[in-house]
């Protein structure tokens, strides 16, 4: 597989299609990074990071409203691909529908949200955007 990111997000957005409380997904470094901010920023109830071979997984439960039982999150979508890097500086980091979602961007300084990285005055590659 040569996009693996592109491969995790998918396997969230079919569990979530899915309605399934949680899913395993095989572990990476960067990986264990965009799960962590998911979590940050409330998009998903829990994560564990298991390391039982020599890659690991990482188990995800997903977040769903309590009465509506609609996922917190509405979409994941990928920016950057193997084919086409997208890459921004710290003032052309983009903003997701306003403010209202985040762009998870992987910088010299390390993984981070849009906000952290204009915070941090650091661009890079523009990995995903979660709503």
């Amino acid at each position: 597989m040569t996009d693996t990111i592109s491969d995790y997000l998918t396997r969230v957005r079919n569990a979530i299609k899915a309605n399934h409380r949680v899913v395993e997904i095989p572990a990476s470094n960067l990986k264990r990074e965009i799960t962590k901010i998911l979590f940050e920023k409330g998009y998903i109830l829990n994560y564990k990071f298991e390391d039982n071979n020599t890659q690991g997984n990482i188990k995800i439960a997903l977040k769903y409203h309590p009465v509506t039982k609609q996922s917190a999150i509405k979409k994941l979508q990928r920016v950057s691909t193997p084919g086409l890097r997208k890459y921004a500086g710290s003032k052309s980091i983009p903003r997701v529908i306003n403010g209202l979602g985040i762009a998870i961007v992987s910088t010299s300084k390390g993984v981070m949200t849009d906000k952290e990285a204009k915070k941090e005055n650091v661009g890079g590659e523009v990995l995903c955007f979660v709503y």
